[in-house]
């Protein structure tokens, strides 16, 4: 089977007329999420269902989405934390420097003297950018931000970021 990347999570339906609320894990959310467009859901121990998309907004920190032929509320209560993903296929060839979270997740974190920090395990997006939460033997997460001052290079094929720490960040 093709490879999937998660675009967003259904967390809740929204009315009655067939709409979820999606926490999106996606820069792309109006691309996503546009009439017409093709997502799967997958739900644990169940086969993907392919959904199009019927409408799409934004409301608070969600996006609310219905999909065609799912008219009410009791068509898609059962697809309520399940996944949407696109298959790999409809991935966009980024900029330099711009990077998909499943490339960044995993890669481990050394110094520039070669000292090794952890392995990323997870990306959060508070704000103005991402922080990047670093695993690390015998000492709690370390929160690294994605800054240029912080960030020195990104070797995909080495597996490897380079960091500078700034002092008293990993106290």
């Amino acid at each position: 089977m093709a490879d999937f990347y998660n675009v967003g999570k259904i967390v809740n339906t929204q009315g009655l007329r067939g709409e979820v609320r999606v926490i999106s894990k996606t820069d792309f959310a109006e691309e996503r999420y546009k009439v017409g467009n093709v997502l799967f859901l997958f739900q644990e121990s169940k086969n993907p269902v392919k959904l199009k998309i019927r409408s799409h907004r934004k409301h608070k920190n969600f996006d609310i989405v219905a999909f065609e032929d799912h008219p009410s509320i009791n068509d898609i209560e059962k697809y309520r934390d399940g996944i949407l993903k696109i298959p790999a296929t409809e991935l966009h060839d980024l900029d330099d420097n711009e990077f998909y979270y499943h490339e960044i997740i995993g890669l481990e974190v050394v110094e520039e003297d070669g000292t090794l920090v952890g392995k990323i395990k997870e990306i959060l997006s508070p704000g103005a950018n991402d922080v990047w939460v670093v695993q690390r033997q015998g000492a709690k997460d370390a929160l690294i931000p994605y800054i240029e001052s912080v960030v020195k290079t990104i070797d995909l094929e080495a597996g490897k970021v380079t960091v500078e720490i700034p002092e008293g960040l990993l106290d």
